[in-house]
């Protein structure tokens, strides 16, 4: 048992690199290349996910208002009641 924990069995023509903790970098290139990016990839598909929100939208605000119009009462219907 004369390996150590770590370097227990040995092998050929593997070649493993490592970077210590202290040389990498947590954010490289955030604020330069990350949010110039994210914007980009929103603004590419806009003109074809946007229409389709529009129009529901539309048709939605119609037909609440039309359905808060069917349900309401006529005041013509009314108007010798008294």
């Amino acid at each position: 048992m004369g390996h150590e924990f770590g370097n227990r069995t040995q092998m050929l023509h593997v070649i493993s690199y490592s970077l210590s903790p202290f040389e990498q970098r947590a954010l490289p290139h955030y604020f330069t290349k990350g949010i110039p990016n994210v914007l980009r990839r929103t603004q590419e598909p806009f003109l074809g996910i946007m229409p389709p929100f529009i129009a529901f939208y539309l048709i939605y605000t119609w037909g609440t208002q039309e359905f808060k119009r069917s349900k309401g009462k006529n005041p013509a219907a009314y108007e010798n009641d008294r």
